[in-house]
């Protein structure tokens, strides 16, 4: 059975976590009086069914079904999880959160997305305080991982653990907020760096472009990966952060922060930031400067998972606990061995799949193959491994962005020695888009020279093989380079 999801409030956030929750495959209703509200999550959707699937090397489950109720006691009926999104006001909130407390299910997660109210304040007028919390999430919903979670002293702790156990189900990080504070903990530190920009720009030092090349060009870079402490431990040196602290310490008593001072935000200083960004933006529309940002966010999000590291550690623990397990095989039957979205940064200039990412998809196809086998990571840290000889790919049609792959393996022969293997990549209709012809010499580790492997490889391979060999060779199988259809 489905869960489901209710949003109430459907601005850039709500949108936001509607699509994180629709994705991941729950069924989603959405609240909101404003009568554009279809067609502003339906844009928000769009840009995240492109990107959110690319940060996955398993594939999704099958998208759950969105609906846009009249009232908010429809959209939270039989909700597991209810999202408050609506303005940053606290009445806003407290009224939203009074109307979901008295229809919501006993049992559902009540969250708010308040970027700096603190739970004991928002949830002052419901009636089952103890089912809220606020679960403060980073634009965009879909594609960052993290969730500050806070809970005041009538939260339920069991209700709390059920909730990082869904945002973890949903691929998201969930920092738990030890105590009540005003703005939690990251907008705090968005907040000094927001004041002390605009001092910057009113006392006519930089501009707004300057301002944020100082930020994406520089620290940035650095703290998107290691955050602060850690990058500041590196530059101690092999002293580390003590020898930091020693170093730059002094400097806290030097007028280098303008941070306890706030600017007045006069018309004429609003004005001034506003020029100055429209100009920065070069003309460029919110929904492509969004759609620029999540092609950007993909390429760093999917860096940090081959590193295995901070966002990225996040997403390849998400990928391994949706990992199917490997299935026995049917031997008469071609074997499936990827299903996957094809990510925004795996697109040339002709707005397709690059050719190399053909490569990949075979060569990640080639590895589930040899798990199946017993040619696992165990086996080719004690044992042995396949290595790729030989080649071929055919590029039969056009793949794009988002589109959604699968691959199915056929083992035209499998010995002791040699494995060779032809793959089939198709779209969820079946139509073929490419193949991949490859043939592999079993390799000692040790030695690094060919051998056999070892009789329990061997005989899974040679089972498979015989079963694929009543199927006769597929189309495509065997041609040469240039060879007409």
């Amino acid at each position: 059975m489905k869960r489901r999801a209710a949003i109430v409030g459907g601005g850039v956030i709500g949108a936001g976590w509607a699509a994180r929750f629709l994705l991941n495959g729950w069924d989603v209703a959405v609240f909101d009086p404003d009568p554009e509200t279809g067609r502003k999550v339906g844009e928000v959707l769009a840009n995240a069914r492109l990107a959110l699937p690319g940060l996955s090397d398993v594939a999704l489950p099958p998208e759950g079904e969105i609906a846009f109720p009249a009232s908010v006691d429809e959209a939270v009926a039989g909700a597991t999880w209810i999202q408050e999104s609506v303005p940053e006001r606290l009445d806003a909130k407290r009224d939203a959160l009074a109307r979901i407390s008295r229809c919501a299910d006993a049992t559902a997660v009540i969250a708010s997305s308040t970027s700096g109210f603190r739970p004991s304040e928002v949830a002052a007028d419901a009636c089952n305080a103890g089912q809220v919390m606020v679960c403060h999430p980073f634009n965009p919903v879909y594609l960052l991982p993290l969730v500050e979670v806070v809970s005041h002293d009538r939260t339920d702790p069991d209700l709390v653990r059920k909730a990082v156990g869904m945002l973890d189900s949903l691929g998201m990080k969930a920092l738990i907020v030890r105590t009540e504070i005003d703005a939690h903990l990251a907008d705090r530190f968005l907040e000094a760096v927001w004041r002390e920009a605009l001092w910057l720009i009113r006392d006519g030092v930089a501009t707004t472009a300057e301002i944020d090349d100082a930020i994406r060009l520089g620290f940035g870079l650095r703290w998107a990966q290691m955050g602060l402490f850690e990058t500041y431990r590196i530059a101690g040196g092999e002293a580390g952060m003590e020898h930091f602290i020693a170093q730059f310490g002094p400097c806290l008593d030097l007028p280098w922060s303008r941070l306890t001072d706030v600017p007045e935000m006069t018309p004429a200083l609003a004005r001034r930031i506003a020029d100055q960004s429209d100009s920065q933006s070069v003309g460029l529309g919110v929904r492509e400067l969004e759609r620029i940002r999540d092609r950007n966010l993909v390429a760093i999000l999917r860096a940090l998972k081959g590193q295995d590291w901070g966002a990225g550690a996040v997403l390849n623990a998400h990928d391994a606990s949706r990992m199917p397990p490997v299935p026995a095989v049917d031997a008469a039957q071609p074997i499936e061995t990827v299903e996957r979205s094809v990510p925004l940064d795996w697109t040339d200039y002709n707005g397709h799949m690059n050719e190399a990412r053909y490569l990949q998809v075979f060569s990640d196809a080639t590895d589930r193959f040899m798990e199946v086998i017993g040619c696992d990571q165990a086996y080719v840290a004690s044992t042995g491994s396949y290595f790729t000889v030989e080649t071929h790919i055919r590029h039969l049609d056009e793949v794009h962005a988002g589109s959604r792959i699968r691959v199915r393996t056929t083992c035209l022969l499998g010995e002791s020695r040699k494995m060779h293997l032809f793959h089939e990549m198709q779209d969820t209709g079946g139509r073929l888009l490419a193949t991949g012809e490859h043939l592999l010499l079993h390799v000692d580790m040790k030695s690094r020279r060919a051998g056999p492997a070892a009789a329990e490889v061997e005989a899974e391979l040679r089972r498979i093989a015989r079963g694929h060999a009543r199927r006769g060779w597929p189309e495509g199988a065997g041609r040469r380079v240039g060879q007409g259809r």
